[in-house]
């Protein structure tokens, strides 16, 4: 992409080229869904892609020991903050909007584990293994990208698998 191009597009648009870049590497980036709707939140993606909100692999983002993580969990999950604790040694602190886009490379909406900012480590919940395809954000509020759970792993450049998360009651039966 040209220089004169990347000035023309504002930060959710460089956002979402730079996962395409960084799929285009394996080429999968024609993988990458795009919505002429917004996906920025499990319902609203789910919606747009035509399944259930359980699959949708959210990417949430955290500050430890101040650096950011981010964890990818099922749809249908919280963060249980008594696991959380236990595992990072430190009560769960979300990332404000503004720093999530600084430390992270992507806005709210769109976070995602590709492409992300140096330094930033990534873990997958076990709840996503429950599926054997999930969809997690593309570095915008209106992208996804179906991937079985090895091509999650392999492309998010995960640290490890752990258990933070619980199911929502309201989703429990459905799952």
């Amino acid at each position: 992409m040209s220089e004169e191009k990347k000035k023309g597009l504002g930060a959710k648009e460089m956002s979402i080229e730079r996962v395409k870049t960084f799929f285009r590497k394996y080429g999968i980036e024609d993988r990458i869904q795009e919505f002429d709707v917004s996906s920025a939140t499990v319902e609203l993606a789910a919606t747009a892609l035509h399944c259930e909100p359980q699959r949708i692999a959210k990417t949430l983002s955290f500050m430890v020991d101040e650096h950011a993580i981010l964890i990818v969990t099922a749809g249908d999950t919280r963060i249980d903050n008594a696991k959380y604790k236990a595992k990072f040694g430190v009560k769960a602190k979300m990332l404000s909007y503004n720093e999530a886009e600084t430390l992270i490379g992507h806005a709210v909406g769109g976070i995602c584990p590709f492409a992300v900012n140096e330094g930033v480590e990534v873990y997958l919940d076990i709840s996503l293994k429950r599926f054997s395809t999930v969809f997690p954000a593309c570095g915008s509020s209106n992208s996804a990208i179906e991937l079985t759970l090895p091509e999650l792993e392999k492309y998010s450049g995960y640290i490890a698998w752990l258990d933070v998360c619980k199911i929502l009651e309201s989703t429990k039966e459905s799952s």
